[in-house]
């Protein structure tokens, strides 16, 4: 396998993009008319015993909110975590690798040679040590890790920026999840039981251009031009709803096809894809990459209202030359992209409303293997979250010094989803119905942890 061939799939044969893809599959080809019509049924269902019992209509829960958004920097294929986070400088070579360790601005934690610049904000982020499972397998993985519970082959949970775009509001015209990443559509990324109302809307790019599919309109159809075509369509309706039993049910439908128009005629959204707003200095620091780019234009869309923006940057999956992959390809563009993005949120004053996560589904073997890789290994990784009420310059957790184990305070992933839910507002233990009625908890397993909060 040739290396461009295995940065673009993973060992277990799935294909990734680094940039575009990501719920495509999962919204089935559904215009944006008949993804809000999607979530108008169930909404409807409420009344007819379907996805949600009457208590639990899909509404913000505000109290003790502290962050509006996230976004979620995805690191597809499993990274090396003991060869970034939590470096291992006195162990064996044979489990510390070949990176030397670099001091941060946090007394007493270090990071890899190859982070520098997240070494220097470093007082800015929460370093979890002790994240730990047992699902070393990428698309299983990832859906523990999207979504805050173990996976179940009888149901799919949903993702979290799923959870967001039902619980939390929008502005008007203002998609509610967008992803640029590729955590392998179909049972990963998207709603699961909630329906595919909640499924991101995915971004496409051609021509230098960035733009949510289906929230823009054609080049050769103007908003006056839209607005005449809808107006007519309304005469027709007119006559035909006068003509069928469900007047009512259609009359209900018309609202989201309203609210559909709203999105096409509203700026917002096509304005946070104008990426030439932003000064030469700032395009700059994020750089011209995919990963890059898209990661300033999760920026623009958080300040434009979207509450969970995914990115990703694939190539994660080294069993063999992790050293080279790492130190030469994945480190530098982490480095620059992950600390230019908490910075600039900083600046902007967007840092304590919004959540940066930065993980992947699983992370590598502390003990390098015979092609100067690492395997898979769940059972001790290390997550990096920023904003939103975590704490700053704050280390949670270690590992044995052999970093096979968490060895101090450990985590799951319930736990931190439990912990993100709860600074948006949402409460983690919100019992939901899937489409069958059986009544499930948001996360059925995690639970706050009150000592990453600030």
């Amino acid at each position: 396998m040739n290396d461009r061939k295995a940065w673009m799939t993973d060992c277990e044969n799935y294909h990734r993009r680094d940039f575009l893809k990501v719920g495509s599959a999962g919204l089935l080809g559904l215009t944006l008319d008949d993804l809000l019509r999607a979530e108008a049924r169930a909404r409807e269902a409420v009344r007819d015993g379907g996805t949600l019992t009457a208590g639990q209509l899909p509404k913000p829960v505000m109290g003790g909110q502290r962050a509006k958004s996230v976004i979620m920097v995805w690191l597809a294929g499993g990274p090396a975590t003991i060869d970034m986070w939590d470096p291992k400088p006195d162990a064996p070579d044979t489990i510390r690798g070949d990176f030397k360790p670099i001091s941060t601005k946090v007394s007493g934690l270090q990071f890899s040679q190859h982070l520098p610049k997240m070494a220097a904000i470093a007082d800015k982020t929460t370093v979890v040590r002790s994240i730990h499972h047992t699902i070393a397998a990428h698309e299983l993985g990832t859906q523990y890790m999207t979504t805050g519970n173990k996976p179940n082959p009888a149901l799919t949970y949903p993702a979290m920026g799923s959870v967001s775009a039902m619980m939390l509001k929008t502005p008007v015209g203002v998609p509610p999840y967008v992803s640029f990443s590729d955590l392998r559509a179909g049972r990963s990324g998207g709603a699961g039981y909630l329906g595919p109302a909640y499924n991101p809307f995915p971004v496409e790019a051609g021509g230098g251009r960035l733009r949510v599919r289906g929230v823009s309109l054609p080049k050769e159809l103007t908003v006056p031009e839209l607005d005449r075509r809808d107006k007519l369509r309304n005469i027709f309706d007119e006559q035909f709803h006068a003509m069928d039993q469900g007047v009512e049910l259609a009359k209900g439908l018309d609202k989201f096809h309203v609210q559909a128009l709203d999105i096409l005629r509203n700026d917002r959204t096509q304005k946070a894809f104008q990426l030439t707003d932003e000064s030469e200095a700032v395009r700059a620091a994020y750089g011209s990459t995919p990963f890059g780019q898209s990661a300033l234009a999760a920026r623009r869309l958080v300040e434009a209202g979207v509450r969970f923006v995914t990115v990703s940057l694939g190539g994660w999956d080294t069993h063999r030359d992790n050293f080279k992959s790492l130190g030469t390809r994945l480190l530098p563009q982490v480095d620059q992209i992950l600390s230019t993005l908490i910075k600039d949120l900083d600046q902007r004053g967007l840092l304590d409303e919004t959540i940066v996560y930065c993980a992947g589904e699983f992370a590598r073997t502390p003990k390098v293997n015979k092609t100067a890789g690492r395997d898979h290994w769940a059972r001790s990784m290390a997550v990096v979250v920023a904003g939103g009420g975590f704490k700053r310059g704050y280390a949670h957790g270690t590992t044995q010094a052999d970093g096979m184990a968490p060895a101090t305070d450990p985590i799951s992933p319930d736990d931190l989803a439990a912990t993100i839910f709860g600074q948006l507002g949402i409460d983690p233990h919100k019992e939901l119905q899937t489409n069958n009625g059986r009544p499930m908890q948001l996360v059925r397993d995690g639970k706050p942890v009150e000592e990453l909060l600030g």
